[in-house]
Protein backbone atom coordinates (compact mmCIF):
# COMPACT_ATOMS: atom_id res chain seq x y z
CA UNK A 1 0.00 0.00 0.00
CA UNK A 2 2.71 2.47 0.97
CA UNK A 3 4.61 1.72 -2.27
CA UNK A 4 2.22 4.00 -4.14
CA UNK A 5 2.84 6.78 -1.60
CA UNK A 6 6.59 6.47 -2.14
CA UNK A 7 6.13 6.26 -5.93
CA UNK A 8 4.22 9.55 -5.93
CA UNK A 9 6.86 11.16 -3.72
CA UNK A 10 9.65 10.02 -6.08
CA UNK A 11 7.86 11.38 -9.17
CA UNK A 12 6.96 14.71 -7.53
CA UNK A 13 10.48 15.01 -6.13
CA UNK A 14 12.25 14.36 -9.44
CA UNK A 15 9.89 16.73 -11.25
CA UNK A 16 10.62 19.47 -8.69
CA UNK A 17 14.38 19.10 -9.08
CA UNK A 18 14.47 18.80 -12.88
CA UNK A 19 11.74 21.21 -14.03
CA UNK A 20 14.16 24.16 -14.28
CA UNK A 21 16.39 22.29 -16.72
CA UNK A 22 13.97 20.92 -19.30
CA UNK A 23 10.62 19.25 -19.87
CA UNK A 24 9.56 16.69 -17.28
CA UNK A 25 6.72 14.26 -17.90
CA UNK A 26 5.66 12.00 -15.05
CA UNK A 27 3.78 8.75 -15.79
CA UNK A 28 4.30 9.13 -19.55
CA UNK A 29 2.36 6.44 -21.47
CA UNK A 30 4.13 4.44 -24.18
CA UNK A 31 2.92 2.06 -26.90
CA UNK A 32 2.16 -1.62 -26.52
CA UNK A 33 0.30 -2.82 -23.47
CA UNK A 34 -0.56 0.08 -21.19
CA UNK A 35 2.80 1.01 -19.69
CA UNK A 36 4.00 4.20 -18.08
CA UNK A 37 7.47 5.65 -17.76
CA UNK A 38 7.80 7.07 -14.27
CA UNK A 39 9.73 10.16 -15.41
CA UNK A 40 10.59 11.19 -18.98
CA UNK A 41 13.03 14.11 -19.09
CA UNK A 42 14.02 16.20 -22.09
CA UNK A 43 16.73 18.78 -21.34
CA UNK A 44 16.30 22.37 -22.46
CA UNK A 45 18.10 23.22 -25.69
CA UNK A 46 20.04 25.90 -23.84
CA UNK A 47 21.94 23.77 -21.35
CA UNK A 48 21.88 25.17 -17.82
CA UNK A 49 25.22 25.12 -15.99
CA UNK A 50 23.32 25.09 -12.68
CA UNK A 51 22.74 21.37 -13.24
CA UNK A 52 25.94 20.88 -11.29
CA UNK A 53 24.05 21.75 -8.11
CA UNK A 54 22.20 18.42 -8.47
CA UNK A 55 25.45 16.46 -8.45
CA UNK A 56 25.11 12.96 -9.88
CA UNK A 57 21.42 13.50 -10.71
CA UNK A 58 22.51 16.55 -12.71
CA UNK A 59 24.83 14.34 -14.79
CA UNK A 60 21.90 12.09 -15.62
CA UNK A 61 19.91 15.15 -16.75
CA UNK A 62 22.55 16.37 -19.21
CA UNK A 63 20.87 14.21 -21.89
CA UNK A 64 17.34 12.96 -22.56
CA UNK A 65 16.48 10.44 -19.88
CA UNK A 66 13.86 8.02 -18.67
CA UNK A 67 14.04 7.56 -14.91
CA UNK A 68 12.48 4.60 -13.14
CA UNK A 69 12.79 4.82 -9.32
CA UNK A 70 11.95 1.75 -7.23
CA UNK A 71 11.17 1.84 -3.51
CA UNK A 72 11.94 -1.88 -3.12
CA UNK A 73 14.88 -3.62 -4.80
CA UNK A 74 14.09 -3.87 -8.51
CA UNK A 75 13.56 -7.44 -9.74
CA UNK A 76 14.98 -8.76 -13.01
CA UNK A 77 11.52 -8.64 -14.58
CA UNK A 78 11.00 -5.04 -13.48
CA UNK A 79 14.34 -3.99 -14.96
CA UNK A 80 13.47 -5.80 -18.21
CA UNK A 81 10.13 -3.95 -18.31
CA UNK A 82 11.99 -0.66 -17.96
CA UNK A 83 14.29 -1.57 -20.85
CA UNK A 84 11.27 -2.56 -22.95
CA UNK A 85 9.66 0.83 -22.34
CA UNK A 86 12.89 2.55 -23.38
CA UNK A 87 12.99 0.52 -26.61
CA UNK A 88 9.38 1.50 -27.33
CA UNK A 89 10.29 5.17 -26.87
CA UNK A 90 13.23 4.70 -29.25
CA UNK A 91 10.96 3.02 -31.81
CA UNK A 92 8.49 5.91 -31.57
CA UNK A 93 11.28 8.45 -32.13
CA UNK A 94 12.48 6.50 -35.17
CA UNK A 95 8.98 6.48 -36.66
CA UNK A 96 8.61 10.22 -36.07
CA UNK A 97 12.01 10.90 -37.66
CA UNK A 98 11.08 8.78 -40.67
CA UNK A 99 7.74 10.57 -41.06
CA UNK A 100 9.54 13.93 -40.89
CA UNK A 101 12.28 12.70 -43.23
CA UNK A 102 14.97 13.52 -40.70
CA UNK A 103 17.73 11.44 -39.18
CA UNK A 104 17.37 10.45 -35.56
CA UNK A 105 20.50 11.52 -33.74
CA UNK A 106 21.95 9.28 -31.08
CA UNK A 107 21.90 12.22 -28.66
CA UNK A 108 18.09 12.46 -29.04
CA UNK A 109 17.48 8.94 -27.74
CA UNK A 110 16.91 8.86 -23.97
CA UNK A 111 19.11 6.93 -21.60
CA UNK A 112 17.45 4.78 -18.96
CA UNK A 113 18.39 5.19 -15.29
CA UNK A 114 16.91 2.56 -13.00
CA UNK A 115 17.06 3.66 -9.34
CA UNK A 116 16.95 0.80 -6.86
CA UNK A 117 17.93 0.89 -3.18
CA UNK A 118 19.94 -2.33 -3.41
CA UNK A 119 20.76 -5.01 -5.96
CA UNK A 120 22.67 -8.28 -5.72
CA UNK A 121 25.91 -9.01 -7.56
CA UNK A 122 24.19 -12.03 -9.12
CA UNK A 123 21.48 -9.83 -10.64
CA UNK A 124 24.00 -7.28 -11.87
CA UNK A 125 26.02 -10.08 -13.46
CA UNK A 126 22.93 -11.43 -15.20
CA UNK A 127 22.56 -8.08 -17.00
CA UNK A 128 26.26 -7.94 -17.89
CA UNK A 129 26.77 -4.64 -16.07
CA UNK A 130 30.12 -2.87 -15.83
CA UNK A 131 31.67 0.11 -14.07
CA UNK A 132 32.69 3.02 -16.27
CA UNK A 133 35.66 5.24 -15.68
CA UNK A 134 34.72 8.65 -14.32
CA UNK A 135 31.51 7.40 -12.69
CA UNK A 136 30.88 6.81 -9.00
CA UNK A 137 30.60 3.36 -7.50
CA UNK A 138 26.99 2.24 -7.43
CA UNK A 139 26.32 3.23 -11.06
CA UNK A 140 26.27 0.00 -13.08
CA UNK A 141 26.10 0.29 -16.87
CA UNK A 142 24.59 -2.29 -19.18
CA UNK A 143 26.15 -2.80 -22.66
CA UNK A 144 26.17 0.49 -24.59
CA UNK A 145 23.51 -0.54 -27.14
CA UNK A 146 20.93 -0.75 -24.34
CA UNK A 147 21.57 2.82 -23.16
CA UNK A 148 20.79 1.73 -19.60
CA UNK A 149 22.34 2.00 -16.15
CA UNK A 150 21.22 0.57 -12.82
CA UNK A 151 21.85 2.96 -9.92
CA UNK A 152 22.16 1.13 -6.60
CA UNK A 153 21.43 4.01 -4.23
CA UNK A 154 22.78 2.32 -1.10
CA UNK A 155 26.10 1.69 -2.86
CA UNK A 156 26.66 5.38 -3.64
CA UNK A 157 29.32 7.18 -1.58
CA UNK A 158 28.00 9.50 1.11
CA UNK A 159 28.99 12.79 -0.51
CA UNK A 160 27.15 16.02 -1.43
CA UNK A 161 27.23 14.84 -5.06
CA UNK A 162 24.91 11.93 -4.26
CA UNK A 163 22.57 13.65 -1.78
CA UNK A 164 19.67 14.11 -4.21
CA UNK A 165 19.73 10.41 -5.08
CA UNK A 166 20.20 9.11 -1.53
CA UNK A 167 16.98 10.91 -0.56
CA UNK A 168 15.25 8.18 -2.60
CA UNK A 169 16.90 5.42 -0.56
CA UNK A 170 15.52 3.53 2.41
CA UNK A 171 16.12 3.33 6.15
CA UNK A 172 19.34 4.82 7.46
CA UNK A 173 20.49 5.89 3.98
CA UNK A 174 17.41 8.06 3.46
CA UNK A 175 17.49 9.31 7.06
CA UNK A 176 21.11 10.42 6.72
CA UNK A 177 20.28 12.22 3.47
CA UNK A 178 17.38 14.03 5.17
CA UNK A 179 19.76 15.22 7.92
CA UNK A 180 22.13 16.54 5.24
CA UNK A 181 19.19 18.24 3.52
CA UNK A 182 18.28 19.94 6.79
CA UNK A 183 21.87 21.17 7.17
CA UNK A 184 21.92 22.91 3.77
CA UNK A 185 21.88 26.73 3.79
CA UNK A 186 18.38 28.16 4.00
CA UNK A 187 18.91 29.96 0.69
CA UNK A 188 19.74 26.74 -1.17
CA UNK A 189 17.39 26.67 -4.20
CA UNK A 190 16.05 23.18 -3.48
CA UNK A 191 16.13 22.88 0.30
CA UNK A 192 12.73 24.34 1.15
CA UNK A 193 10.78 22.72 -1.70
CA UNK A 194 12.36 19.31 -1.05
CA UNK A 195 11.64 19.49 2.68
CA UNK A 196 8.01 20.28 1.93
CA UNK A 197 7.80 17.17 -0.25
CA UNK A 198 9.44 15.08 2.49
CA UNK A 199 6.98 16.43 5.07
CA UNK A 200 4.07 15.65 2.71
CA UNK A 201 5.42 12.11 2.46
CA UNK A 202 5.48 11.95 6.26
CA UNK A 203 1.86 13.08 6.52
CA UNK A 204 0.70 10.61 3.85
CA UNK A 205 2.47 7.77 5.64
CA UNK A 206 1.08 8.73 9.05
CA UNK A 207 -2.54 8.16 7.98
CA UNK A 208 -1.70 4.71 6.60
CA UNK A 209 -2.41 1.75 8.85
CA UNK A 210 -0.06 -0.74 7.16
CA UNK A 211 3.38 0.74 7.64
CA UNK A 212 6.62 -1.11 7.12
CA UNK A 213 9.40 -0.79 9.71
CA UNK A 214 11.31 1.60 7.41
CA UNK A 215 8.29 3.89 7.15
CA UNK A 216 7.73 3.97 10.91
CA UNK A 217 11.40 4.81 11.40
CA UNK A 218 11.19 7.55 8.77
CA UNK A 219 8.21 9.17 10.52
CA UNK A 220 10.02 9.09 13.87
CA UNK A 221 13.21 10.57 12.43
CA UNK A 222 11.27 13.35 10.70
CA UNK A 223 9.24 14.32 13.76
CA UNK A 224 11.80 16.65 15.45
CA UNK A 225 12.66 18.30 12.12
CA UNK A 226 8.99 18.75 11.29
CA UNK A 227 8.17 20.25 14.68
CA UNK A 228 11.19 22.57 14.56
CA UNK A 229 10.33 23.88 11.11
CA UNK A 230 6.67 24.23 12.06
CA UNK A 231 7.63 26.31 15.11
CA UNK A 232 9.98 28.43 13.02
CA UNK A 233 7.22 29.05 10.47
CA UNK A 234 4.80 30.07 13.24
CA UNK A 235 7.45 32.31 14.79
CA UNK A 236 8.25 33.95 11.47
CA UNK A 237 4.55 34.59 10.82
CA UNK A 238 4.12 36.11 14.30
CA UNK A 239 7.12 38.37 13.72
CA UNK A 240 5.76 39.68 10.42
CA UNK A 241 2.31 40.28 11.89
CA UNK A 242 3.61 42.14 14.96
CA UNK A 243 6.03 44.23 12.88
CA UNK A 244 3.13 45.35 10.65
CA UNK A 245 1.04 46.22 13.71
CA UNK A 246 3.89 48.22 15.26
CA UNK A 247 4.49 50.08 11.99
CA UNK A 248 0.83 51.07 11.86
CA UNK A 249 0.74 52.17 15.49
CA UNK A 250 4.16 53.81 15.92
CA UNK A 251 5.39 54.51 12.39
CA UNK A 252 8.36 52.88 10.65
CA UNK A 253 10.32 50.68 13.06
CA UNK A 254 14.11 50.94 13.09
CA UNK A 255 16.05 47.97 11.69
CA UNK A 256 17.84 47.37 14.99
CA UNK A 257 14.49 47.04 16.77
CA UNK A 258 13.20 44.64 14.11
CA UNK A 259 16.27 42.45 14.67
CA UNK A 260 15.52 42.39 18.42
CA UNK A 261 11.93 41.40 17.70
CA UNK A 262 13.15 38.59 15.45
CA UNK A 263 15.12 37.21 18.40
CA UNK A 264 12.02 36.79 20.58
CA UNK A 265 10.47 33.43 21.37
CA UNK A 266 6.91 32.58 20.32
CA UNK A 267 5.69 33.23 23.88
CA UNK A 268 7.42 36.63 23.98
CA UNK A 269 5.95 37.52 20.58
CA UNK A 270 2.47 36.70 21.87
CA UNK A 271 3.08 38.91 24.92
CA UNK A 272 4.33 41.72 22.67
CA UNK A 273 1.16 41.39 20.58
CA UNK A 274 -0.87 42.21 23.68
CA UNK A 275 1.50 44.85 25.09
CA UNK A 276 1.75 46.90 21.87
CA UNK A 277 -1.90 47.93 22.28
CA UNK A 278 -0.72 50.21 25.10
CA UNK A 279 2.29 51.65 23.24
CA UNK A 280 2.15 55.28 22.21
CA UNK A 281 5.79 55.78 21.13
CA UNK A 282 8.94 53.95 20.02
CA UNK A 283 10.26 54.52 23.55
CA UNK A 284 7.51 52.25 24.92
CA UNK A 285 8.61 49.49 22.55
CA UNK A 286 12.28 49.95 23.50
CA UNK A 287 11.42 49.82 27.20
CA UNK A 288 9.41 46.64 26.72
CA UNK A 289 12.26 44.97 24.78
CA UNK A 290 14.76 46.01 27.44
CA UNK A 291 12.67 44.26 30.07
CA UNK A 292 12.80 41.02 28.05
CA UNK A 293 16.59 41.00 28.12
CA UNK A 294 16.82 41.28 31.92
Amino acid sequence: MTRFIHDKFAKDYLEELLKDYGEVKASEKVAGEIKEIDVLFTPAKQQNSNLQILGLLGRFAENPATIEPFRNPASSDEICDCILKLLEVKALLRREAKANKTKLQDSEIPKLWVFTPTISETRLSSFGTMQKEGWLSGVHFLPDALRTAIVAIHQLPQTPETLWLRLLGRGSVQSQAIMELQALPLDHPYQKATLELVYNLRENLRVNQELEADDRELIMRLEPFYQRDREQAIQSGEQRLITRQLNRRLGEIDTSLIERIQGLSIEQLENLGEALLDFSSIADLEAWLNLQSI
